[in-house]
């Protein structure tokens, strides 16, 4: 059943990103409004495969790469509903849906069935850890997403070549706010994702911190993003500074995320 609510939501998520994109070339409130509502629909199907899954699992089903996948667009997801009902930035879904979307896709392509639960997950500290870990991340690529869209909006304005897409963007300022609450929303989760999995590890192998390839790669994350919010809120980084900033990081998550597990492996590798 987790099966048919996961494609549902697919289907949803894909015919959102299509008038979305039409949008993005046609400039028609309806079709911003239709992709909209099927977004919302698409995300309420993803949140019943989700729950679905777990009552069918009896764990939480964040323990694999199709899981992990599911579990982290439905973050993006829930935090793009967030940014659009707060600013208004519909046409920021023309580029978020299809990264929902492509991410769905490819974790449809891993196996779906239910394994038993590896002892060392069987914790309290399961939801708990990968809910803060994964919705950091989801927070931190829409940052990711934002920054781009900051620097190719920046760089039209000061060449004076803005093409119609680029004036319907937000402003600067808008997205260098969009971008200081990203970083603002998504730090706090990766600093309690670090901290439950370094209380988990104590009690799972007895050393709370042992230099595993992710919990080393996680360290160095959550350093750069210490050191892009110290030097915002202290110096007074804004606009290009962050948003290149921003990008950066955001590969650091993404080789802690998904590098680590197929190239260096470790206590952390569960595929």
């Amino acid at each position: 059943m987790n099966r048919f609510f996961f494609y549902c939501a697919l289907a949803l998520y894909l015919l959102s990103t299509g008038f979305y994109l039409i949008y993005l070339i046609k400039n028609k409130d309806y079709l911003e409004k239709t992709g909209h509502y099927l977004f919302i629909t698409g995300f309420f199907a993803h949140l019943v495969a989700t729950m679905i899954r777990y009552l069918e699992a009896g764990y939480t089903p964040i323990t694999n790469i199709y899981e992990s996948l599911s579990f982290f667009s439905l973050c993006i997801a829930g935090f793009f509903l967030y940014l659009k009902g707060i600013f208004k930035t519909g046409i920021l879904g023309a580029i978020i849906l299809p990264v929902i979307s492509i991410i769905l896709i490819w974790a449809s392509t891993f196996p779906f069935e239910i394994k038993p639960l590896p002892p060392v997950l069987k914790s309290y500290w399961l939801p708990i850890h990968t809910f803060f870990s994964f919705a950091g991340n989801g927070i931190f690529l829409v940052g990711f997403f934002v920054s781009i869209l900051y620097i190719v909006l920046e760089r039209g304005i000061k060449r004076k070549n803005l093409y119609s897409i680029l004036k319907r963007l937000p402003s600067l300022e808008v997205l260098d706010t969009i971008n200081y609450r990203c970083i603002s929303y998504g730090f706090p989760f990766l600093t309690i994702g670090i901290i439950t999995g370094s209380l988990w590890a104590g009690m799972a192998w007895g050393s709370y911190w042992s230099w595993d390839p992710k919990e080393t790669w996680s360290l160095i994350t959550w350093i750069f993003y210490a050191i892009i919010l110290h030097n915002r809120l202290a110096i007074g980084w804004r606009g290009k500074k962050t948003a290149y900033m921003m990008i950066i990081g955001f590969f650091s998550i993404l080789f802690t995320f998904l590098g680590v597990n197929f190239l260096l492996g470790g206590l952390h590798s569960y595929v």
